[in-house]
């Protein structure tokens, strides 16, 4: 070895369940049992299934991997549709009446709720089904919620494995709601088809709290609230983020006129239907001209750098120098005594990794 040459990393056995390199019997008779079910519509096995991949139970991972295995490879013409909106806004109340629509008019529609975990805690509430009562006793209708857990940009760890598994199941709509308007909420655009902004007539200059990387990524504005007393002021909104996606910008490979803004009613159903319309024009749009397939392709490699980026966290605070290293570390920096970057440097020279690697 030369002194260019970087330094090996340390020799250990993986200790990741996906690492190893013989399958397992009981995995994929596991994986093969549920698959078959999920193709028969079983209600049942789409939330066993959901719940294997969201376990971190290494026999269950491996179950879990053999499923999705056979799930990838499957002919899918399921539309993904995200969700987001500012609390208060009404996305529970929203999904439900938006729901109950399309599975009237014979869509299956399965909803995969994240919701916030607590950072002092860990636990969520996960009363999405409450909430949507009426579309969850539908038979056309298939609610999850999920905790975010520690995962950053609105939705669940396992949420793109959860897709696949309600497209498995038949469903030709999957709508994941996120758990709230952010930043890091642009990560829903990875893995899904059109992304909806639901927002609420502005009470005050609205503009200002909806940040820019969102109103790039989102195809529609949907102004919930749109009756009663507040129907001129959701109608006077829409026009004002109407005039905001005019200027922030017009992406080519979509056609005229989107993104936009429209004004809904969740309790009236009012703008409902059309907003469907619009939806439905513009994914059949994206499917004729190979836009939506290319999206695809791109939320493939993006799923890839996910796992790869996953994995190596795991194994690096898996390694036995780093996790004996950790807690010292952790205590010098809360304690001033070491900087945070020269302790991010010995926890990373302690995996193996030189300065010229970082």
């Amino acid at each position: 070895m030369t002194s260019t040459d970087p330094a090996p990393l340390p020799s250990e056995p993986p200790t990741d369940p996906l690492d190893e390199a013989k399958p397992d019997p009981k995995a994929e008779a596991t994986a093969e049992a549920l698959a078959e079910k999920l193709a028969a519509g079983d209600r049942r096995a789409l939330a066993r299934g959901v719940t294997l991949i969201e376990s971190t139970r290494p026999d269950h991972r491996r179950a879990a991997a053999a499923l999705v295995r056979r799930l990838h490879a499957l002919p899918r013409r399921t539309l993904r549709l995200g969700l987001s909106g500012t609390p208060g806004v009404g996305k529970s109340t929203f999904i439900e009446a938006f729901g109950l629509q399309l599975a009237e008019q014979g869509h299956k529609l399965a909803v995969l709720a994240v919701d916030p975990s607590s950072a002092r805690t860990g636990g969520s509430i996960l009363g999405d089904k409450t909430r949507m009562e009426r579309l969850s006793r539908h038979p056309n209708a298939f609610i999850r919620p999920s905790p975010s857990g520690a995962a950053l940009g609105g939705v669940a760890r396992r949420t793109r494995e959860a897709i696949l598994l309600c497209e498995a199941a038949g469903f030709d709509l999957v709508m994941v709601e996120t758990v709230g308007v952010g930043q890091s909420e642009t990560m829903v655009a990875e893995m899904t088809d059109i992304f909806l902004l639901l927002m609420a007539p502005a009470g005050g200059d609205e503009l200002q709290g909806v940040k820019r990387g969102i109103m790039e990524i989102c195809d529609m504005i949907l102004v919930n609230k749109a009756d009663g007393d507040l129907k001129a002021t959701a109608e006077r909104t829409r026009a004002d983020y109407a005039s905001a996606l005019r200027l922030l910008r017009g992406r080519p490979q979509d056609p005229n006129g989107f993104p936009k803004a429209a004004a809904v009613s969740a309790v009236s159903h009012a703008g409902l239907e059309a907003a469907w319309t619009e939806i439905a024009a513009l994914a059949e749009w994206r499917r004729e001209t190979g836009v939506l397939e290319a999206r695809r392709r791109e939320q493939a490699v993006a799923w890839f750098r996910a796992e790869v980026e996953e994995a190596l966290l795991r194994r690096f605070r898996r390694h036995p120098a780093v996790s004996e290293l950790w807690p010292r570390l952790e205590k010098t920096v809360a304690s001033g005594d070491t900087p945070p970057q020269l302790a991010a440097a010995k926890a990373l020279a302690a995996f193996g990794l030189g300065e010229e690697e970082r």
